[in-house]
């Protein structure tokens, strides 16, 4: 780990660890994927996701459950969503900050389900954005503030509309809060491997519907 203090941990941080964390809370987000049906609402499947943790032996969340489904996959997670059923043929995403093992996982993804193609391309485009972001960085040693510069103007290139508001952040050992690192969009030097989470959240340009799509930035 480096010196800086906006990457310090905690004494019992273990970098396996975090990679453990993050393979439990994608396998949580899987599990919770596989429960979202047509006429679901974003409280309901909330509800739900608690046995999917109990299942999974999580110890704690350390980020509140985000479910957002249609319209409200352009709120950010300081919105409240408006009530809302998952349509037949419609776009959510789930964002999830899980501890295992005394280390902190957060993942999101976007999905579609029935036929919905125009959404679909927007899900496959935050995925996409994340994979070039993250390539960026792994290839070219850009800084957080770098990062989140390249990723905008891929994603105009693209033909979506990135969130400013979201702009990634510090994970760790529970609780990685104590080391008041700051968002990663407003960091000067190139974050370390392993201890930063690029978040991407794009919006269509005119239709209310985004994507999400967030991820540990490791050198593999």
């Amino acid at each position: 780990m480096t010196s800086i203090p906006q990457e310090a941990v905690g004494s019992r941080f273990d970098p396996h660890q975090m990679l453990h964390a993050r393979e439990r809370t994608w396998a949580a987000l899987r599990g919770i994927r596989e429960r979202m049906r047509p006429g679901i609402t974003e409280e309901e499947a909330k509800a739900e996701a608690a046995e999917v943790f109990r299942a999974l032996g999580m110890e704690r969340l350390w980020h509140p459950v985000i479910i957002r489904i249609g319209a409200n996959t352009t709120k950010t997670y300081r919105e409240r969503s408006e009530p809302v059923r998952l349509g037949e043929n419609d776009i959510y995403f789930i964002d999830l900050g899980l501890v295992f093992e005394g280390h902190e996982g957060d993942v999101g993804d976007t999905f579609v389900i029935g036929h919905a193609p125009e959404k679909q391309a927007c899900a496959d485009a935050a995925r996409e954005l994340f994979r070039a972001t993250a390539e960026a960085w792994r290839s070219r040693g850009l800084t957080g503030e770098a990062l989140y510069a390249f990723a905008e103007q891929q994603a105009e290139a693209m033909g979506w509309r990135l969130n400013h508001e979201i702009k990634g952040h510090r994970v760790s050992d529970f609780p990685h809060s104590v080391h008041k690192a700051g968002d990663l969009g407003e960091y000067g030097d190139r974050p370390s491997s392993g201890l930063w989470i690029l978040e991407i959240q794009i919006a269509h340009p005119t239709e209310p519907y985004g994507a999400f799509y967030e991820d540990l930035l490791t050198r593999d």
